[in-house]
Parts: structure tokens; sequence; C-alpha cells
């Protein structure tokens, strides 16, 4: 195996947390320098690769081009043992696969995923077990076979990373069923040191990444939300027709490349054909698509080729292009978590871009009716009979045939069964019952999370709605969802140049201080977001977001400091 060696030749142990901290920080600076042409490492990068190299299971939140990759792949080679990452794209790990093996320094990488061969996927596993490789890339799915975790636990990774983490997330906008089993995972394989990565993630994504991943003592790096050459703008339309056409003149006016985000396929469609007619090079990109057709306006939106992509959320993930000069919400996002990490895609070489949302109150039904679906309860029952009445843990696979449901839509349900303490998820992946609950008391608990859930994604939502509608500074406003403060007006958005933000009340003298955790009489504990003038914005942890009258709270004692 390819390992970066002390000068006996063996194997660098792992340091542990009483190691000298500058001689780590020099190891890894010179690792990033001689493996990679690194010469400087971004803020939070080097604090994260120490914690990495401290054996510390750490969650690290940086923006969008902020170098995530670069945290896992420099404590790699002074780590004794293969790096796993999990990454739910092929495209993208095809393109770490291709960086990473072009470069002789980095020890090899190779991917397991359903584009390859089967000769392909058997080669990769066996540079896996002759420890020829150093990085090897899989997709979560892949994990949930056990033959693969048997070869990956045989291995014995140093590092196991997980990119994209907020896929594991119910309050995630990305959410990926097959995440849920990470956790499991992790503790096949010994508990290697984990490392979650994203992009974007609010307080409660947090904590539920910890949460699900097992993640106990894990350390937060949290790392400058703010992307300050980004200008936030909102334009209102109260036609249809009229703001489809603001959405195409803005597209055509703009400096190129940029992205045209929609809430349907259809909508995606019609407006890639709309740019095209005008002499944009644009195309269309949903998870409708034949999956070559998919690569092909991946690949060449990478390249060059094409000068907009109009997408549903399925665009953008892990694309490499730091040029992008735009980001057109052509409809309303269906959260901040959402429009935080669809917009962090403009401008990642620091120069200016435009977050442009093209906003009509009307939209808001369309996400409300996307957000009100719930879950199967005859399903859930069906699930929760079967295991309950099985003569021990049921696999999953042998489930999913017996109620002939795809492996994605089990998951789902055996995730509302689990948090609802119907089920329990064994660390293989088999599936036993609690016997607290009858089958029928469990689907019932079941939906109840479910219906907890979808009151937090409605909140989300109102709080799409309020940045759209704030008068206020955008900045600030988007910061604080994500739990950080901006003293002052950003003066960068629309909002601070036409003068209203400076107009809003000053909160400075509010009663609870911002981040504080408060109880509430009806809806339980919670956490101080944000200030508008005479309101204040509550994340509660069973309810989501609320938006309160001072005066209501004061008057009726509402909330008390926790």
């Amino acid at each position: 195996m390819v390992r970066r060696s002390g000068v006996s030749g063996q194997p660098e142990p792992r340091p542990t947390p009483e190691s000298p901290l500058s001689s780590t920080r020099d190891r890894l600076r010179t690792t990033a320098r001689t493996a990679y042409g690194w010469d400087d490492l971004r803020p939070g990068q080097l604090e994260a690769m120490e914690s990495v190299m401290a054996g510390e299971d750490t969650l690290v939140v940086m923006p969008t081009g902020s170098g995530k990759s670069a945290v896992y792949q420099v404590p790699a080679l002074l780590l004794d043992g293969p790096t796993v990452v999990v990454s739910p794209l092929i495209a993208l790990q095809r393109d770490q696969v291709q960086r990473l093996a072009g470069n002789a320094e980095a020890g090899g990488a190779v991917a397991a995923n359903s584009s390859l061969s089967e000769s392909a996927k058997e080669e990769a596993f066996e540079r896996l077990r002759t420890g020829d490789v150093e990085f090897f890339f899989l997709a979560p799915e892949q994990l949930a076979k056990p033959e693969v975790l048997d070869a990956v636990a045989e291995a014995k990774p140093s590092l196991f990373v997980i990119d994209e983490a907020h896929c594991i997330s119910s309050w995630g906008h990305d959410f990926r069923p097959d995440y849920l089993k990470l956790g499991n995972v992790i503790e096949r394989l010994g508990h290697p040191t984990v490392l979650a990565l994203t992009a974007t993630a609010s307080p409660p994504v947090r904590e539920e990444i910890l949460e699900r991943l097992h993640l106990q003592d894990a350390r937060q790096l949290v790392r400058g939300f703010d992307r300050p050459n980004l200008r936030l703008s909102v334009e209102g339309h109260r036609d249809d027709d009229q703001r489809r056409e603001a959405v195409v003149l803005r597209a055509m006016g703009e400096p190129k490349p940029g992205l045209v985000y929609t809430a349907t396929r259809k909508s995606a469609e019609a407006y890639a054909e709309a740019m095209a007619e005008y002499g944009i090079a644009a195309a269309a990109y949903h998870a409708g698509m034949r999956a070559a057709d998919r690569e092909d306006v991946h690949t060449g939106f990478t390249a060059g080729d094409l000068d907009v992509v109009v997408a549903t959320t399925a665009f953008g993930m892990g694309i490499d292009k730091s040029n992008v000069r735009f980001v057109l919400h052509a409809e309303v996002a269906d959260s901040l978590d959402s429009y935080y990490q669809e917009i962090g895609r403009a401008g990642r070489d620091g120069e200016p871009a435009e977050a442009v949302l093209f906003y009509r109150q009307e939209d808001l039904g369309l996400r409300k009716f996307f957000a009100s679906g719930g879950p199967d309860e005859t399903a859930l029952r069906k699930v929760a009979t079967l295991v309950h009445h099985a003569e021990g843990p049921v696999q999953p696979t042998d489930l999913a045939d017996e109620m002939d449901l795809s492996a994605t839509r089990l998951s789902g349900l055996v995730n509302l069964l689990e948090q609802a303490g119907a089920v329990e998820v064994q660390v293989d992946g088999r599936l036993d019952t609690t016997q607290d609950l009858t089958p029928r008391a469990a689907a019932r608990a079941a939906a109840d999370v479910a219906e907890s859930h979808k009151k937090v994604e409605q909140s989300r939502l109102s709080m799409m709605q309020g940045y759209a509608e704030t008068q206020g500074c955008r900045r600030q406003y988007l910061l604080a969802y994500f739990g950080e403060t901006l003293e002052e007006p950003c003066g960068h958005c629309d909002n601070c140049e036409d003068g209203t933000a400076e107009e809003q009340p000053d909160a400075a003298d509010s009663p609870y201080a911002l981040q504080s955790r408060v109880n509430h009489a009806q809806w339980g504990g919670g956490t101080v977001m944000r200030y508008e003038g005479d309101r204040i914005v509550v994340l509660f942890d069973a309810v989501g977001y609320r938006t309160l009258s001072l005066e209501a709270v004061a008057a009726r004692g509402l909330l008390e400091s926790a």
C-alpha cells in the first residue's frame, strides 16, 4: 500500500491529542505542498485536518469552493490504512478519482459504482484488498451489500469520509435514504475516524447528521457561510408570463456561464427551449432524463460548451466550475438550505456573481403541495407486521422482495419506524422489532413522526418566504438562518442598495440573546435565530421555525430562557 513513512520506513503512527501541535501542522503543510502543490491552506482547512489527525470524528461545514476535499486528501497520506469516501453522485466520484489518479504523489484512487463494468469493479476491490490504492470511492447504496461491506472492513480503513453529508438528514434538501445506513456501516468497520463534509447545514441539519452517524463526541467546524462576492436580490412578479420573460432576458444579459433553477421538469425544459430560441447555448437537466443525456449536459457545462443549464435541484452538486457568474431561481426554492446550496455554485472564483430569486407568492402553493405528502400507513403497518412476526432479524433485501418495494422506498419506511421506536436497525443492517409496539401502533407512531417532519418542512418554507419578502438586509436574514450573525447590513443586496435595510428597528435590547435556548409551553425547546423588528424567530426542536410577536411574548409570557 502506498504510504508516507517516517525515517525508519515504517508507517507513522496516528498522532494523539497530546502530540505537539506544531509538528502535526508542519507535516500537514509539507504534505499539502509536496503531494498536491498547495503552498497555502485556506481558513478552516488546517484546523479540520488537525482534528482528523488527532483521531477525532469531525463535521466540517464550509461553503462550496472552499476546498473541503483537501481536508481528507492531505491527512489520508499520513494515516496508516486506506481512505474510504462515500459520495452520492457518480459524476462527482469520477472527477475526484481522475484528479487523484493523475497525481503520482496521491497514492492512487479508484471507484466502485454502478456505472462501471463488473470487471472494473472487481479490479477496484482487488486493488483495495492488496493495499495498492489510497482512496476508495463508493456510493452509499454500495455499502448496503454485505460482500462490499466485508471487503471494505477487511481493508481496515483509517478514515471514513462522507461527502455531501447533509444527504443523511431528513431536514436536508437532498435527503437520500441510503445515507441512513452509514451509522451502522461505521460501527461494522470498527468505527474508524469519521469525517463528514457539507457545504450547507443549518443547526438542525448538523444535529441530525451527528445523531444519524452515531458521532457522540464529534468536533464541529463551521466556517464562513457569508459569500460577500454574491449580490443577493429578489424580483417580485404578479404575472407568470412576465416572470418567465424576465428570467430569460436576465439570463441573456448576464455574463456567462450561469445556472437557472426551476421547481419542475416541465419548467426546466420550457426555459431551456426559450433561451435556445434567443441563441443561448442552453440545456435542461432533470432526473427524468436518460443518464447518458444528463451526462452530456454535465460534461458540456463543465467544458464550457454550454452557457446556461436550466435544472431542477438534481444538477450542480459537486460541479467543479469556479466561474459561474449567475444563479437565477425561476421559482421559489423549498427552503433556505436548498437556496444557499444552489446559489453557492456561483462565484466560486471570488469574482462578483449574481444570485436572483424571481418570486411569485403563488409559487408557494406548489412547494406546499410538494411538502404535504404523507407516508403510506398500510405499507408502514405491513413492514412492522413482517418484522414483528419474523423468527429473528430480517434482511432488508428479503423484506423488499416480500413487499415488492424498491430499496429506497423501504429505507424511507424503515426510517420512520425506527424514529418511532418500533424497529431497530442492527449493526449488520438487519431489522428487528423492539416488541414495545404492536404493528398497528407502530404504523400510527411512524405516521406521527412523518407529520412532525411535515410541519418542520412547512416552517422552512415559511422562512424561505420570509427571505423573499423581507425589507431588511437579505444577507443578515440568510446568515441568521444558519446561526451566524452579521452585525451591520451588508450594503450589497437589493434592499441595502434601495435603503430599506437601514429602516429596520434595532433589536440590540431584545430580551433573548441570539442563539440562546428558550422554552415554549406548547412547542417545547427552541433556539433564538433572529429578530425582525418587533418579532422574534425561534427554531423549535419539534415544530421548526416560528415567528412570534415580541409584544405577545412579553404580555403572555410565551417564552422562558432555558
